[in-house]
């Protein structure tokens, strides 16, 4: 008679066919109502700064749509770049209202410099944008250009990722955005040779302008 040992994968196994067999109720009724984080005291709008800067971007609270164009001019000039994309036509207006010169066509995305976008929503709790595809950036502006600037406003702040889902759906009810994605800070990738590169798959550096008015 053969007798043959048990390893420690069938082991396992046995456990967890014992285990369907005899469900017991759920042992954590109250999971779901369990706070993940701890509440937070400070606005949303410290909080998103806080932790957005604590990843590597750059935020700039601006009074109003004035305030926002010359911050915008002191950055540009700061960088010392000039090739700039922006094909929201909403975002366009406002530049235009100031004569701001910038790229509309999306030709030779490659050669940008800074590419402007809006976004979705800002989420405070982990100091991320959330971008989607229903804009007409779409999310290649926001990869290709070295420089990320996000155009947003305080109504676009939320606390958390089920916050941002549920802005997203409340605005496009009839067809979600196939695409929604978040970025946090600049781009960074430990991917070649083990050694950090800053903008290993997206811009090298990012910041968000925020300001009360709507654009």
């Amino acid at each position: 008679m053969n007798i043959r040992n048990t390893t420690a994968k069938e082991k396992m196994l046995k456990q967890i066919r014992q285990a369907l067999l005899h469900k017991r109720d759920n042992p954590y009724p109250d999971f779901e109502d369990t706070p993940l984080y701890a509440d937070e005291e400070e606005a949303l709008d410290v909080t998103f700064a806080h932790e957005f800067t604590a990843a590597g971007g750059h935020f700039i609270y601006c009074d109003g749509e004035v305030d926002l164009i010359e911050n915008l001019v002191v950055l540009v000039e700061k960088l010392q770049l000039t090739k700039i994309a922006l094909w929201e036509p909403q975002l366009q207006r406002l530049l235009d209202q100031y004569g701001f010169p910038y790229l509309r066509s999306e030709q030779d995305v490659d050669q940008v410099e800074i590419g402007i976008t809006s976004c979705e929503s800002l989420i405070a709790r982990t100091g991320s944008v959330l971008l989607s595809n229903a804009s007409p950036s779409g999310r290649r502006l926001s990869i290709f250009a070295p420089v990320h600037i996000v155009f947003a406003t305080a109504s676009q702040l939320v606390m958390d990722l089920k916050h941002a889902y549920k802005k997203v759906q409340d605005r496009y009810p009839n067809e979600i955005p196939s695409l929604l994605t978040t970025i946090t800070g600049s781009s960074a990738s430990n991917a070649i040779g083990y050694t950090a590169m800053d903008g290993g798959h997206g811009p090298e550096q990012c910041y968000v302008f925020l300001t009360e008015d709507r654009f």
